[in-house]
C-alpha cells in the first residue's frame, strides 16, 4: 500500500483565504501543512512508500528530503488527475493499493492513517474518508490503485460512493477527526486555530502572528455582534 499525495504550486495555493492571507502567507501555510502532513505519512510502518505528484520543485526538495517518490506533472492537473496518474504507475508496477491524502490536513497524524488502513478489506476494495462538511473526500484507499475513477472536489464523497458502487464494491465509510479538516476558507483556518494546531503548521500560526491577529479579529466581530444586539 503507498500514499499518494497530490501537491499544487505553492504560488497559487489557498487562493480562497486571500481575504485574510497575504500571498506570502498563503506559501507558508501550505509549507508547513505540508511537512505535517508527510511527517504523519513517514510514521505509518505499513505503507510501502509515498508518492508526492508535483510540479513545484520546492515541494519537490521539501518531500524528497522525507524520502518520498517524485512524480513530476509537466502542468497543475489538478487533484483526480494527479492521483490517478500515480495510481496507473503504481498499478503497473504491482502495487496492492494506495491510500490518497491532501496535503492540507494539518491535525493528521500516523494514528489516523494507520486506523483507515486497517478498515480496508481485501480487495476490490473502496475505503472514504469524508471531510467535516461530508461533502468532500479527505482520504481514498483503493486496492487495487484504480479500482475507481478518482472524482476530487465539490461533493466527491457522494461520487467517490457511487463510483465503488458502480464498481460492485460497497465502501467502508471511517470518520477520523484528525482528517476531517482541511483548510480551504477563512472559517477552515479559524477552525484550526480553534482546534489547536499543532506541529509544523501550529508554529507557524503562531511565529508569523496570524493566530493572534485572526484571534483579534474573531473577537471584535464578537463584540460587535453583541453590541448590535443590545441596540
Amino acid at each position: 500500500m503507498w500514499a499518494v499525495l497530490p501537491v499544487k504550486d505553492l504560488a497559487s495555493a489557498k487562493q480562497r483565504l486571500r481575504g485574510v492571507l497575504t500571498p506570502d502567507e498563503r506559501q507558508g501555510l501550505a509549507r508547513a501543512m505540508l511537512r505535517d502532513v508527510l511527517a504523519a505519512l513517514c510514521g505509518v510502518a505499513d505503507l510501502g512508500g509515498i508518492v508526492v505528484v508535483t510540479r513545484d520543485p520546492v515541494v519537490a526538495d521539501l518531500a524528497g528530503a522525507r524520502g518520498a517518490r517524485i512524480m513530476s506533472e509537466a502542468e497543475s492537473s489538478g487533484q483526480s488527475a494527479a492521483v490517478g496518474a500515480a495510481a496507473a504507475r503504481l498499478d503497473a508496477e504491482g502495487a496492492s493499493g494506495l491510500i490518497a491524502v491532501p496535503g492540507d490536513v494539518p491535525l493528521i497524524g500516523a494514528a489516523d492513517v494507520a486506523r483507515v488502513l486497517a478498515a480496508h478489506a481485501a480487495a476490490p476494495a473502496v475505503t472514504l474518508v469524508p471531510a467535516r462538511d461530508r461533502r468532500g473526500t479527505n482520504a481514498l484507499v483503493a486496492s487495487p490503485p484504480h479500482v475507481v475513477p478518482f472524482g476530487f472536489g465539490p461533493d466527491s464523497f457522494v461520487r467517490h460512493q457511487a463510483a465503488a458502487r458502480a464498481a460492485g464494491i460497497t465502501p467502508a465509510v471511517v470518520t477520523v477527526p484528525g482528517l476531517a479538516l482541511d483548510i480551504d476558507d477563512p472559517a477552515d483556518l479559524h477552525a484550526l486555530i480553534a482546534a489547536g494546531a499543532r506541529g509544523h503548521t501550529g508554529r507557524y500560526l503562531a511565529d508569523s502572528g496570524i493566530a493572534g491577529r485572526l484571534a483579534v479579529a474573531a473577537g471584535e466581530r464578537g463584540a460587535a455582534h453583541v453590541a448590535a444586539r443590545s441596540a
